[in-house]
């Protein structure tokens, strides 16, 4: 007699539930790829391409070629005819503290808020970044790596009646993403007045049309990019300066590598705890009386215009010049304006150094004639050395960075500042390690030691950081695992 046995079910595998990723570990994995969806030198190859596809030129013209552009009867202010873009002005500035307690000077008003926005997306579990290859009037170079929005409001509102700004859709429209930061950040106080950009990154699941002058970098590969000059524009360098916190991977060495690691961890230890530094800062902004008065361009004293440019009388700090512009890849392809042209290159530096096995950076708090709220934490140095050339007083550590031994400097290159409203401007980015001598641990009035972690954590609020502050902080970000003794 047979008999038949009814199959007993096989036992399902017990599945583990995953961990979720955080996005700092995300973020940190895209920074340690450094071969993408393109190899770097994929991307040079690519990069010069772009270069060679676009048709650039500008021009330095007199004032009276410039097209809806004219200086007011009135006040001297020199106005766009729309009534929008921006305008030149004059500012006069006092204040009760520091060696400077009263000057005049232009200034841009531009009173509308841009968007400066990346595009985040995962390619085989790595984040990418949308870079964009952009002509700036203002760059050194014309063509530099920008993000892949970078577009004041009369831009993608289309007031210059030209084509529509490529991906605009994932920064102002709802549930397009995930928002992985969105902050107000100041521009450069020195020639901007209450000048902000909303810095932006939008991270997507599905389908990205790849126009022609956009590629995909992984974080790593951004940070090999940082190390050259005039390359990645300054709005990239300030969005990236907003990513959430997160460690690049292990670094090797027992020295200043190890010590910046620590330095990004915010549970390792600072001099001053985050409610003391916000207390300090806090009492930075409250000693000051600083008192900008936006007056007529016509009536700023120890200022000359001629037929082409604004300047100094004495020929230090900026002129104001006017030029003409043809790019044809822009969304319009040719057009007049003025630019803010500094007289000489600038240096913006931090001083570094280990408390404890942790990398602290002197910050300064700083008054800027053009800021919102007074004071924003700059760099240690941030003028141009020219400018005091024979005069007694000269800014605290420019001669210390400026003679330091080559292996003291940890960071050195040279980066163009905002291409779009000035011409040639550059700043030498510098990071160099101090010791107990030329850095106490008790800095002098108006600076405070911060770790790499407070100055992130501080990032997230609107006009803490100033805009050369920020870069510095991506800069040391790109050190990173490329930071070995």
């Amino acid at each position: 007699m047979s008999s038949t046995r009814a199959e007993l079910p096989k036992p399902r595998p017990v599945v583990q539930p995953r961990e979720p990723v955080s996005v700092a570990d995300r973020i940190a994995a895209s920074a340690a790829t450094t071969d993408g969806l393109m190899t770097t030198a994929e991307f040079d190859h690519w990069f010069a391409g772009r270069g060679r596809a676009g048709r650039f030129h500008v021009e330095r013209i007199p004032f009276a070629k410039l097209r809806g552009w004219s200086f007011e009867p009135d006040t001297g202010n020199l106005v766009h005819s729309s009534g929008r873009f921006f305008s030149v002005e004059g500012l006069h500035v006092t204040t009760d503290d520091g060696p400077h307690k009263e000057w005049y000077q232009p200034i841009i008003k531009q009173p509308e808020v841009g968007i400066l926005g990346i595009l985040v997306k995962e390619f085989d579990g790595v984040p990418h970044f949308l870079m964009q290859a952009k002509m700036e009037p203002g760059n050194r170079n014309l063509l530099q790596l920008s993000p892949t929005v970078q577009a004041t409001r009369s831009n993608y509102t289309r007031v210059h009646r030209g084509t529509d700004v490529k991906y605009i859709e994932y920064f102002t429209g709802g549930g397009r993403g995930r928002v992985l930061a969105d902050v107000l950040q100041s521009e450069h106080g020195s020639w901007f007045y209450h000048k902000s950009n909303r810095n932006m990154i939008v991270e997507v699941d599905g389908e990205v049309p790849l126009h022609e002058d956009f590629c995909w970098l992984t974080l790593g590969q951004l940070s090999e990019l940082l190390h050259r000059d005039n390359l990645v524009n300054m709005d990239s360098r300030t969005v990236l300066a907003c990513l959430p916190a997160h460690s690049a991977g292990a670094v090797r060495g027992d020295g200043f590598g190890q010590s910046l690691a620590r330095s990004r961890d915010p549970r390792a230890g600072a001099l001053l705890s985050d409610v003391d530094l916000l207390s300090w800062f806090t009492a930075e902004r409250s000693r000051y009386d600083v008192r900008a008065e936006r007056i007529p361009l016509r009536d700023v004293p120890g200022w000359t215009r001629d037929e082409a440019r604004i300047g100094k009388d004495d020929g230090r700090w900026f002129d104001v010049v006017a030029v003409e512009v043809r790019a044809g890849n822009r969304e319009v392809t040719s057009w007049t304006q003025p630019l803010i042209e500094p007289c000489s290159r600038g240096v913006a530096a931090f001083l570094a150094r280990s408390f404890d096995g942790v990398l602290h950076v002197l910050a300064n708090a700083k008054v800027e004639g053009g800021f919102l709220d007074t004071v924003e934490l700059a760099p240690t140095v941030q003028c141009s050395p020219d400018n005091f050339e024979g005069l007694r007083v000269r800014p605290p550590f420019l001669d210390l960075v400026l003679a330091a031994a080559p292996e003291r400097v940890r960071y050195d290159a040279v980066h163009s500042e905002e291409g779009g409203r000035f011409l040639y401007a550059e700043n030498r980015y510098l990071v160099v390690e101090a010791d107990e001598q030329d850095a106490p641990i008790k800095p002098p009035p108006g600076y405070q030691w911060v770790t790499v972690s407070q100055l992130s954590a501080l990032i997230k609020h609107g006009h803490y950081v100033n805009v050369q502050a920020r870069t510095l902080l991506a800069c040391l970000n790109a050190m990173g695992h490329l930071t070995d003794d």
